[in-house]
């Protein structure tokens, strides 16, 4: 069997593993994707996800991930704002080819529709995989896999599925065991599609029924919401509509335990997925009528009986939980949660003190069950007129197992429980691990040391001068002069981090107008962070429209901006959420 050889092996070509090797090249490693599919980028892509949350806000655009939204801003037609569950929805089609650019590295090897199927071991140290065709050797080897599958291989320690709250002592978990634990052991999974507006005259090609077919179920699917609002949740450019519908909707979860159970129980859960969601479109073509169909050439054209995807259909599930690493921490519910009273989560400080963040998500806590809604801690808060969520960091220590050598967790299989996999599960949060887990397998390789030896300080300073931030702050951008200043600095002195999560800053940036449009009206304070404008011009039928900002500049003026006075402002109009994304206020004199 032909034997590879890497500094750098990274099994799953998914959002957190694209990423990790990505930055592990560039680091100079020599480095080996495997990728299970064609497509890199996972949820992203892959998964069908391409109206992503978390991240939003322009503080926290950063490293690979921020890379990415200023890809796609300068490559997508129609621009991003599309929908109203985002406020970047694009082509999957298109991501994926920013990620195989992106791939195109002399010391990157890449090799698609591989799966591992046996992972090697030296004592306590990870030397490699075996695939259907090849052996990969490698000095540190990352699980990057869907759903963990390296920890089962190598016979890791896992976690799947709940805790009780005597584990954690987080204030959502159960006290005892009960029904939903039982019936969901992990989030639901969603088989993602892709419908497309075929136009007035309703030619779309009829969605067949699949074997197991059930309308009843979808009833209620937009009852509180409308069928425009509805198709615009996930409205991509170019009349496109990803169905990721949470309500009555292509969430799927019957059974899923067989997800790890073997082969063949996988396989027949998927199946079952993938039908779940034929159903669904079916479903809505026969209330909206043949105007609306499946796409047919957004994901490749890969539909057969050994390959569930393609055309329409999402090539894999979105996955929203996987097998999670044991490790040498555990990130738990109170890890992501506001200081009381404040609008940031406290820094992880390992034993000797020092912040051990090396990335940076604020999505709030969701959780999918089908038939069961579960409430945890609320962690949303409003800014820029709008609602986004607690900003959090994941320490270095979750990414490495608690006792083995030779390898890194770099995607939902961190160390992480239950609960708090709600918030570190996004998309971007994930690219931003992905990232980090890459800069230190890299950085291992350099040092000739295993992870868990590399000091956190060097990986930090390894990030920040990669742009990626490590450190929570609303109003310092990437671009901003002090920003590096203020990220070294609180790493340094944590003691000093505000719970604000705004530092002293008297140098404000100002944003370019390039490709944005001039709004002017009248300026309305409906309540704390919720804005309005008038429009005097342009003359729109839209009079009034919700006012919002991912730029700390914007939000601190619109903080204090008279009620009822005239303003003007450059931005871009989003249709489905009814709002106007302001990038600059011009001064009125």
């Amino acid at each position: 069997m032909n034997e590879l050889t890497a500094d750098v092996l990274v099994v799953g070509g998914g959002t957190g593993g694209t990423a990790a090797a990505i930055q592990a090249a560039r680091r100079g490693a020599k480095t080996i994707l495997v990728s299970e599919f064609p497509w890199l980028g996972g949820m992203l892509t892959s998964a069908g996800v391409s109206a992503p949350d978390g991240n939003e806000l322009a503080a926290f655009q950063t490293g690979l991930w921020g890379a990415f939204v200023q890809e796609l801003r300068q490559r997508q037609i129609g621009g991003l704002d599309n929908s109203w569950v985002s406020m970047f929805s694009f082509s999957p089609r298109l991501g994926a080819q920013i990620f195989a650019d992106w791939a195109c590295l002399p010391n990157l090897k890449w090799i698609a529709k591989q799966t591992p199927l046996e992972v090697f071991k030296s004592a306590d140290c990870i030397t490699g995989v075996r695939f259907a065709d090849f052996t990969v050797k490698a000095k540190i080897t990352l699980d990057a896999t869907e759903l963990g599958d390296l920890l089962a291989l190598a016979e890791m320690p896992y976690r799947w599925g709940w805790e009780l709250q005597s584990e954690f002592g987080e204030p959502s978990a159960p006290k005892v065991p009960n029904e939903l634990m039982e019936r969901y052991p992990v989030q639901a999974p969603t088989w993602v599609a892709i419908l497309q507006d075929f136009g007035a005259n309703g030619d779309a090609p009829e969605i067949p029924a699949p074997p197991q077919d059930d309308a009843s179920q979808f009833a209620n699917a937009w009852k509180n919401y409308g069928l425009e609002q509805f198709l615009n949740y996930g409205r991509l450019s170019g009349d496109l509509f990803m169905l990721n519908w949470p309500l009555h909707g292509n969430d799927y979860a019957y059974k899923v335990g067989r997800l790890i159970e073997s082969e063949a129980a996988r396989r027949e859960f998927l199946q079952e997925a993938r039908w779940h969601t034929q159903s669904f479109a079916r479903f809505i073509q026969s209330q909206l009528g043949c105007r609306y169909g499946l796409a047919d050439k957004v994901f490749p054209s890969l539909l057969t009986s050994e390959c569930l995807g393609g055309g329409g259909y999402a090539l894999h599930p979105y996955y929203r939980e996987s097998r999670r690493l044991v490790g040498l921490a555990t990130v738990r519910e109170q890890d992501i949660l506001p200081v009381v009273g404040e609008q940031v989560a406290s820094l992880p400080l390992d034993a000797a003190g020092e912040v051990n963040s090396i990335a940076v998500g604020n999505y709030a806590n969701d959780h999918h069950y089908p038939t069961s809604d579960f409430n945890v801690q609320p962690k949303s808060i409003r800014w820029g007129g709008r609602w986004t969520g607690t900003p959090f960091t994941i320490p270095y220590s979750c990414l490495i197992p608690a006792t083995m050598d030779g390898f890194l967790a770099c995607e939902k299989n961190i160390s992480v429980s239950h609960i708090a996999n709600g918030a570190t599960r996004l998309q971007p949060v994930v690219m931003n691990i992905g990232q980090a887990a890459g800069m230190a397998a890299a950085l291992c390789v350099e040092q000739n040391c295993q992870p868990r030896d590399l000091p956190v300080r060097v990986l930090q300073e390894a990030l920040l001068q990669n742009e990626q931030c490590v450190i929570p702050l609303f109003n310092v951008t990437p671009s901003h002069p002090e920003w590096l200043h203020w990220q070294r600095y609180y790493l340094l002195h944590p003691e000093a981090y505000p719970t604000t999560g705004n530092c002293p800053n008297s140098h404000n940036q100002s944003a370019q107008v390039e490709n944005l449009n001039l709004f002017s009206g009248i300026f309305h304070r409906r309540a704390e962070q919720d804005y309005t404008i008038t429009l005097t011009c342009p003359d729109t039928t839209a009079k009034t429209w919700m006012l919002v900002t991912l730029q700390p500049f914007v939000d601190m003026r619109l903080q204090t901006y008279p009620d009822g006075n005239a303003i003007a402002l450059w931005g871009r109009p989003n249709l489905s959420g009814g709002w106007l994304v302001v990038e600059k206020i011009a001064d009125l004199g």
